[in-house]
């Protein structure tokens, strides 16, 4: 399967590079996972760069930081049983698609992608992350081809 072209909602497997992991030197995330983008934008010809945020697993410490992905969501796009969230405070920056998309593990046909948040749910985290962009509250990590 083609990579699919990036658009904001879309979720990704990506190797996702957490602030602290950069302040701590490293250039790579320690493990793939899922994310969804947040922005894409043509820079120059024929180089998208993508906005991304993570999930995980691990509760937030602060809930303005980050939002509640809904079980039937989940299902939908194929992820765990597990409560999850997407952090809201630090994304990861790249030209798309980069060496850290990565293939979904497991899946019949090789996939990129999970699918797309639905617009109500994404339109939730779009607005979260707007407040805390206008807070400065959130931080960047771009990342290297």
């Amino acid at each position: 399967m083609a990579i699919p072209d990036p658009h904001p909602g879309l979720v990704i497997r990506y190797s996702y590079l957490w602030q602290s992991e950069h302040a701590a030197g490293r250039e790579e995330g320690v493990k793939d996972r899922p994310c969804a983008v947040v922005l894409a934008r043509q820079v120059v010809a024929d180089k998208t760069l993508v906005t991304v945020v993570a999930v995980t697993h691990t509760p937030p410490s602060d809930v303005a930081g980050a939002i509640e992905i809904p079980a039937t969501v989940k299902r939908r796009l194929g992820l765990d049983d597990l409560p999850s969230w997407i952090v809201l405070t630090e994304v990861n920056d790249f030209i798309w698609p980069g060496p850290d998309l990565a293939p979904i593990p497991g899946a019949d046909v090789q996939r990129f992608d999970y699918g797309v948040l639905p617009p109500g749910y994404f339109r939730q985290v779009r607005d979260q992350m707007i407040a805390l962009i206008k807070a400065r509250r959130v931080a960047i990590v771009p990342r290297t081809e």
